[in-house]
């Protein structure tokens, strides 16, 4: 590990215009490329106080052995430039995209004499037109089955196409209409260009003129009574406008434009983009990629539109890009991109209406991308083998801890406390195990008592459901006469307490709750959680479980009465496993809380009438209109209703009593009081 300071540039020496910096280590190789408006500011930054860096840029720092940079003129040179030396130099320390899947493309190989259409994956390739990416490949060949009506464009391969060049017979296609047949001369190169061009031209987005050309040609054949004609050509307008209909309208005024979402957590992202041509949606794709570097969303951002656009020009950039998050220097980002385009190209944040409203799809797509790449890996059982060996090396366990339980403290400025318990059994979510507290030993705000207070409740029920099921109990001394022994071939009792108990259900197999021990109990947060957790071990007596926390802010795991913490590679499949079940813990446990945050706040004071469920509840309000009108009703108009007695009736009036009536409210565009409806609710 080397010491920044052995290779820190002297101040002077580093130049403070626009440039690009690289990183190599002690074999020249190169493992961390950036760009800065000034580089000496920015690579001051790198040489500060170890302590004070993220941890992934500490790696970096310490992993390299000596910098270098570039002067250039402007920020966009050195954005073209950043984008080429990741290309060339391919740095570990960088964020780099990877396709999580490889998508099929529609292209036209406008490249050859007879442009061909085809479905393409893989790199792109110089002169070859591509539309998409599309989700499958079948979508593909269902589209261009529809336009080969009316673009007669040859699909068939090389081989295919010599062989019909050598028989002078063409293909099916060209025998059923959907291939003009440029291998036996039917049409000239030229002519076969420029049904490749309408067809291209059609799948950018410029449709209405093809199809208003068809329509206008079928009118003039049905006046010149050429019917045969005008059904064909109707039945060309048809098709295109079936073409059309299989990507719905998203945005109006026919917009070009770039949708481009992601989602993130502490050490992966993923990104989603809709491409959008002609207000329509023309193409989807996605990229994972590992936060190798210190960096937050707008820099995903960037480096997404790197990749994106990186090796684009002219239309393929469009008009507009919508992004969730501006690069650091947006002006400099967008002059790039006009750049490649030609003209000038908006990035901007979608603020509201139609755009917003899709972003919105956007990110709910990079959302499941990103959980389903975690349930992929999470799925391969020698990953999750390999996670459990590194967390039981780490935490220096004697085995693999096969259930882990993790435990996770939710509120809402000190109101609602509430706690979760997630289990995980072999690296897996066992989601029948989950269970949810209400913290009930005190009020206010205070994470550490609460953790306490939580893992002792659990643990004791533990205690309690082995001591039931006969796996773990004390025997006090016999104080009579000392029982005779059982007869051969009767079974041996198993206690002599005198409280009557529930005998296990070992034949069903059913699982009994809280009656299994984790050998591993994780917590959500640092050490005074950890501590917390433990002491509440130590005062039921049980020290056959392990405990450690995951410190959120640099993702450390602590354990027990350690100053230190563990720190495990950013690349473990350990970390990645412990910070799932974190993660999981705290999604259950807010999900908890704002239900019981909301169930507070559409309460009543009918919850707190006794023997008053829920139907007759309905019942109430359905008969008497609203919560109002109920509330001003008499006891004897009460017992009116079906299935309410007097004894009910007069403990929903003193309810009522006994509830502060709440302050009417007031509009306050028209001072309008807003009365309840029939729901209970204002209107």
């Amino acid at each position: 590990m080397a010491d920044p300071s052995s290779y820190r540039p002297k101040p002077g020496q580093i130049p403070d215009s626009p440039g690009v910096y690289k990183f190599r280590d002690e074999h020249r190789r190169v493992i961390y490329v950036g760009k800065a408006k000034n580089l000496r500011q920015r690579l001051a930054n790198y040489f500060q106080d170890l302590a004070g860096l993220h941890p992934r840029t500490r790696t970096m720092v310490t992993t390299a052995a000596s910098v270098e940079w570039t002067v250039v003129s402007t920020e966009v040179e050195a954005l073209q430039l950043e984008y080429s030396w990741i290309k060339e130099f391919d740095p570990r320390f960088n964020v780099k995209y990877r396709d999580d899947k490889s998508y099929p493309y529609l292209a036209v190989t406008l490249n050859e004499e007879f442009p061909r259409v085809q479905v393409m994956r893989g790199a792109k390739k110089k002169g070859v037109r591509y539309f998409g990416p599309y989700g499958h490949a079948w979508a593909i060949r269902e589209t261009v089955d529809l336009m080969l009506r009316v673009f007669p464009v040859r699909t068939c391969s090389a081989g295919v196409f010599k062989n019909a060049e050598r028989t002078g017979r063409p293909c099916l296609l060209g025998y059923i209409g959907k291939c003009s047949a440029p291998c036996v001369g039917r049409v000239t190169p030229e002519e076969h260009r420029d049904l490749a061009e309408d067809f291209c031209d059609f799948m950018a987005g410029r449709t209405g003129t093809y199809i208003r050309r068809l329509e206008k040609d079928m009118m003039q054949a049905a006046e010149e009574m050429e019917y045969e004609r005008a059904a064909r050509l109707r039945d060309d307008a048809e098709a295109l406008k079936r073409a059309m209909e299989k990507s719905a309208v998203v945005l109006a005024d026919a917009t070009d434009a770039d949708l481009i979402a992601v989602a993130e957590d502490e050490l992966e992202a993923a990104v989603q983009i809709f491409h959008v041509r002609g207000g329509r949606v023309r193409g989807q794709r996605g990229w994972v990629t590992d936060k190798v570097e210190a960096v937050d969303t707008a820099g995903l951002v960037e480096h997404a539109l790197q990749q994106l656009y990186g090796e684009e020009a002219g239309d393929s950039v469009p008009k507009e890009v919508l992004v969730p998050a501006l690069p650091e220097d947006p002006d400099a980002v967008s002059q790039w991109l006009a750049d490649r385009r030609g003209s000038q190209v908006s990035l901007r944040i979608p603020q509201r209406g139609d755009k917003k409203d899709l972003m919105i799809t956007v990110q709910r797509n990079a959302q499941q991308a990103l959980g389903l790449h975690k349930t992929r890996r999470a799925s391969d059982l020698t990953t999750r083998s390999r996670a459990l060996e590194e967390i039981a090396e780490a935490l220096g366990l004697g085995t693999a801890p096969l259930r882990v339980e993790c435990f996770d403290i939710s509120h809402l400025q000190g109101d609602d406390v509430v706690a979760s318990m997630v289990v995980f059994e072999d690296g897996l979510a066992r989601k029948s195990e989950y269970r949810r507290f209400q913290i009930k030993g005190f009020e206010g705000q205070d994470d550490v008592r609460s953790m306490h207070e939580v893992i002792g409740r659990r643990f004791k029920r533990y205690l309690q459901e082995k001591e039931r099921t006969g796996e773990w109990e004390e025997t006090p001394a016999p104080t009579g006469p000392v029982p005779a022994p059982p007869a051969p071939g009767t079974a041996e009792p198993v206690s002599v307490s005198d409280e009557p108990r529930d005998e296990p259900r070992e034949d069903d197999g059913r699982p009994k709750r809280f009656a299994y021990p984790p050998q591993l109990v994780v917590v959500d947060g640092g050490q005074p959680q950890v501590a917390a957790a433990k002491r509440a071990l130590d005062e039921l007596g049980i020290d056959d479980i392990a405990v450690c926390g995951l410190a959120k802010r640099l993702e450390e795991v602590w354990l027990p009465d350690d100053d230190d913490p563990v720190v495990l590679p950013r690349s473990s499949e350990g970390l990645y496993l412990l910070q799932r079940i974190r993660d999981e813990a705290h999604r259950f446990a807010i999900t908890y809380q704002r239900a019981k945050r909301a169930k507070r706040i559409r309460s009543s004071p009918l919850d707190d009438v006794p023997g008053l469920g829920d139907t007759r509840k309905q019942a109430l309000i359905k008969h008497f209109g609203s919560v109002k009108k109920l509330r001003q009703a008499t006891i004897d108009e009460i017992c009116e209703v079906p299935g309410i007695g007097r004894r009910t009736a007069e403990s929903v009036a003193v309810a009522f009593a006994a509830a502060a009536p709440a302050a009417p409210a007031v509009n306050t565009a028209t001072g309008e009081i807003i009365e309840e409806d029939d729901g209970g609710s204002r209107t």
